[in-house]
């Protein structure tokens, strides 16, 4: 009988060991076939302990059943599920077409894991110990499992696409020799990608990647100490919400909700730069209790992104910098304690329909997260500010706003026009406090009234003339365009007639920030 007979046949090769006999015939059966001694200590694929031949099987025969394997018995579906098992040499199915399902549970590999441009149904690793898992352009017909996994040199994805979920829950990944933990750019996962207590040690590169549900690293913890970004995901698109948000710990039931009360959780952590420009997400971006720590040069770069909701809840980083220019949100969810001091908050053309903060969040606190973000005098800031408000109801607090902006304004300006912006801001507030204008003109009306009652006034024409009123010439004096017909008729000399040009170059001051006003108030209607 020749090799190919037999396997047609089903027969055992002649060069099979024992452990790899029994995988053989568990093949055929679609059955689990489990190496495991029953000790935890001795069965942990991660551990030290020695795993003998008697669990050791080639990796060469776990090729040639899933690419050429023998026939499943009658009535049974070949499966290879295999459970404890060490697994030496190259596991290589570039290429390949994988149609039996493949489930490996608590297994030991020996080399890396060879994976590109293969086509499978459904793969499951689970807590496996793989040196490295290369899968550039791997083609799932459903799940890629890879939950409690340790990869040692990485995992690369790129350009593989996932027909539903792809799982990394609990994972330990490493960096590989270009210091990435997980290559993904380019990656298509039809669901979700769920990468929840990830540790991911390196840059987590998802560059163009596209989710077609939700991305959730809740409780991961991302650190690359070897360069500046830990998580650089630029043109993400993620069909619902991307979580960067708290996990449950100790319970499965946990995995993609949020944690009840009382639940012991763990946060989102990254230590490193978060890149995430150009992003499309959409129902939320969620940053709940996320934790960031960043060197100086490193930053949460959120640049030209587009959400309906943009939930910026972490704790404020005491380093580093937050950057949402261009970025365009319709709901910003915000706690003023989680904004980063000024000079690390930068947010040119950043725009925003609603502000929903979390806790207390005055309007002066609200001005100083836009002073914040511009170190240097910006309009736009204050006016997207002002536009939401009044939107929102809050006139009086758009004003203020809007006041903020010409103080902030003032400060870029030459002597002379500092020393007006002054004067403008004390008479009327830029025309955003109208009312004081007619405070002034009535304690200038009441003490020109006054002091003109003892004034000398011989008048013009003594042949005709009206009768001398005080308060009507201060009147006339201050009102520049209404002529009340007392100003030309009395002749004033010496400190009276100074004291007359004053009131008139005042009420001139006086209209003229009304005038600059009004202007200002018909240009944003």
């Amino acid at each position: 009988m020749t090799e190919g007979t037999g396997i047609r046949a089903g027969d055992l090769p002649d060069d099979l060991t024992a452990a790899e006999a029994g995988m053989w015939q568990a093949f055929r059966n679609g059955s689990g076939y489990d190496l495991s001694s029953g000790d935890a200590i001795v069965d942990d694929p991660h551990g030290g302990h020695p795993w003998g031949p008697e669990r050791t099987v080639r990796a060469r025969i776990v090729c040639w059943l899933l690419l050429d394997g023998p026939p499943a018995l009658a009535g049974r579906v070949s499966a290879l599920k295999l459970a404890g098992v060490r697994i030496t040499g190259t596991l290589d199915l570039a290429g390949g077409q994988v149609t039996p399902y493949l489930e490996l549970s608590g297994c030991r590999f020996d080399e890396e894991v060879r994976l590109p441009e293969a086509r499978f149904t459904t793969v499951r690793l689970v807590d496996c110990s793989v040196p490295r898992l290369e899968a550039a352009r791997v083609h799932t017909e459903g799940d890629l499992h890879l939950p409690r996994c340790r990869f040692q040199n990485g995992v690369r994805l790129t350009d593989a696409h996932i027909g539903t979920d792809l799982l990394l829950n609990q994972a330990i990944v490493y960096r590989d020799r270009s210091g990435r933990s997980i290559a993904a750019d380019g990656m298509t996962v039809g669901q979700d990608l769920q990468a929840e207590l990830l540790e991911s040690h390196g840059e987590l590169s998802l560059r163009g990647a596209k989710v077609g549900v939700s991305l959730s690293l809740r409780g991961a913890k991302l650190a690359n100490p070897y360069a500046r970004l830990a998580l650089n995901a630029p043109q993400l698109t993620v069909g619902r919400t991307l979580y960067l948000t708290p996990a449950g710990v100790g319970s499965p039931l946990l995995s993609g909700t949020t944690p009840a009360r009382g639940t012991r959780i763990q946060r989102f952590e990254c230590r490193g730069g978060v890149r995430l420009d150009d992003g499309r997400f959409g129902d939320a971006v969620d940053l709940e209790r996320a934790r960031f720590t960043f060197t100086d040069d490193q930053e949460l770069s959120l640049r030209r992104v587009q959400t309906p909701e943009l939930r910026f809840l972490g704790d404020r980083p005491e380093r580093g910098k937050v950057v949402l220019s261009g970025a365009r949100i319709v709901n910003l969810v915000d706690r003023a304690s989680s904004w980063p001091d000024e000079g690390n908050l930068h947010m040119g053309g950043f725009t925003y329909e609603n502000l929903v903060p979390q806790g207390p969040f005055p309007l002066t606190r609200r001005l100083d997260w836009v002073s914040a973000a511009t170190a240097e005098y910006a309009p736009e800031p204050y006016e997207r500010l002002a536009a939401v408000l009044r939107a929102a109801g809050e006139d009086e607090d758009a004003r203020e706003v809007l006041l903020a902006k010409q103080r902030r304004r003032r400060e870029t300006l030459p002597l002379a026009g500092k020393l007006w912006g002054h004067v403008q801001d004390w008479t009327v507030a830029y025309g955003y406090r109208p009312g004081r204008a007619a405070v002034w003109m009535t304690v200038l009306w009441a003490a020109g009234t006054l002091a003109f009652a003892h004034a000398y006034h011989p008048p013009t024409n003594p042949g005709g003339h009206p009768a001398w009123s005080p308060a009507l010439f201060t009147l006339d004096l201050l009102l520049p365009v209404i002529d009340l017909g007392q100003a030309g008729q009395w002749q004033l000399r010496g400190g009276w007639q100074w004291l007359a040009a004053v009131m008139v170059l005042l009420g001139w001051i006086l209209a003229t920030t009304v005038a600059a006003g009004a202007t200002r108030l018909l240009r944003r209607s």
